[in-house]
């Protein structure tokens, strides 16, 4: 029998590179969902230690949250006094989510090509202004045809004002993040002006400069709920038709397998023969139009009119992490935007029992919970490059030499 001792086989870089892309197949077939729940977990499990050091229970904190954000309707327990509550808070945060997952598809389309769409802010208010001139000047049509005209004027106002950014990509080689901020500015300052004192689009006079309300007619259909402004209204409907939209492109049609190619690698797209160029203006022309769409529903479904204070919504920043978090994924956005609303409307004022939370903590704690999720999944490239990196960190013994024999 052998006396040497007994030594540790140490795996090769090759058998640990199967072994990491066996891990990366595992979680590839999982549908990517494995780090953005991580990332959600242990954001709320930090923001329940902040909970704990303001002296609060973040148990009963999230509760509140939960139940201020209208999620336990779902429950069938719940019912009476406290059911009618509930549907009004999960109608006020599925309002909320509408323009989060229609500008979350206008950074994930742009994305799947390659490029980041940082503008959707800008196509958000082309659409919106392109839809509240329909609301306020064409009166007289009956509803269906008021309200398709004020989406279709949505959707070619951010198409428009995405195709420029894409345009200039494509031509002249303009970055389109340096291009879709600067139109960003250009579209919340113009807007501005377009309703402030003696603008084109600015209506009586008011504390705050503002615009008319748009026509009745062109006012989207009550789907839940009484309250105006806070009722469910069919903006829902297009919500949910732009993502099966987005998931048929991308995954159903020539130009998204176009748009793929070009997001993997331009050279080889344009070696096989696509057109890289055209895919650029193509991909921010219909990023534009899922942005020009969420203005045209916020305004047509909640807003009804526009004031000087409503230019520093930033909604569509938000889509961006609500793209990230989903994946650029249309499942993965759908529940990323329920789950941004529900903090923000589970952290109002309206909402949050003020007894056990405080809401102004309460609104600072979802600022830190979508902060820290964004966090989380951004690193998961960088755990990506750690485990790749620790095999050549790892000290290995220097090989013995084999005994010559005389």
């Amino acid at each position: 029998m052998s006396t040497e001792p007994a030594q540790l086989i140490q795996p090769t870089p090759e058998q640990e590179e199967q072994g990491f892309s066996g891990l990366q197949g595992i979680y590839e077939r999982a549908g990517g969902a494995f780090v953005p729940l991580a990332a959600t977990a242990l954001a709320f499990f930090i923001g329940g230690l902040v909970v704990l050091i303001t002296g609060h229970n973040p148990v009963s904190a999230y509760r509140a949250m939960f139940q201020g954000a209208g999620f336990n309707w779902f429950f069938p327990w719940v019912q009476g006094d406290a059911r009618t509550a509930a549907s009004g808070h999960l109608q006020q945060t599925l309002n909320e989510s509408i323009p989060l997952m229609l500008t979350a598809l206008a950074v994930a389309f742009a994305f799947r090509c390659g490029l980041f769409n940082i503008g959707g802010q800008g196509q958000y208010w082309i659409g919106f202004l392109a839809s509240l001139w329909v609301g306020t000047h064409l009166n007289g049509l009956n509803r269906p045809a008021h309200i398709a005209l004020g989406l279709l004027a949505g959707i070619l106002g951010g198409a428009v004002w995405g195709g420029i950014a894409g345009l200039l990509r494509a031509t002249v080689g303009a970055h389109e993040v340096i291009t879709t901020i600067m139109l960003n500015w250009i579209a919340i300052w113009g807007g501005q002006w377009l309703v402030e004192q003696g603008g084109p689009l600015q209506g009586p006079v008011a504390a705050l400069p503002r615009s008319s309300l748009i026509d009745q007619a062109a006012r989207l259909w009550t789907v839940w709920g009484t309250i105006p402004g806070l009722a469910l209204h069919a903006g829902i409907f297009v919500a949910l038709a732009a993502l099966v939209v987005y998931y048929l492109i991308l995954g159903r049609t020539t130009l998204g397998f176009e748009v793929r190619a070009v997001g993997f690698n331009p050279d080889a797209a344009r070696y096989g023969g696509i057109p890289v160029r055209r895919s650029y203006f193509l991909a921010l022309a219909i990023a534009g139009a899922f942005a020009g769409v969420a203005g045209a529903v916020n305004l047509m479904g909640v807003k009804y009119s526009v004031d000087t204070s409503d230019f520093g919504s930033s909604v569509a920043f938000t889509g961006i992490a609500v793209a990230l978090l989903g994946r650029n994924k249309a499942v993965g956005i759908f529940f990323a935007a329920l789950l941004f609303a529900g903090l923000d409307t589970g952290t109002s004022t309206r909402a949050l029992d003020a007894s056990i939370f405080d809401p102004s903590l309460a609104t600072d704690l979802a600022t830190i919970i979508q902060a820290l999720v964004i966090f989380f999944v951004g690193a998961e490239l960088l755990i990506i490059y750690l485990w790749r990196a620790r095999r050549y960190l790892r000290i290995r013994p220097a090989p013995r030499e084999k005994a010559v024999a005389p």
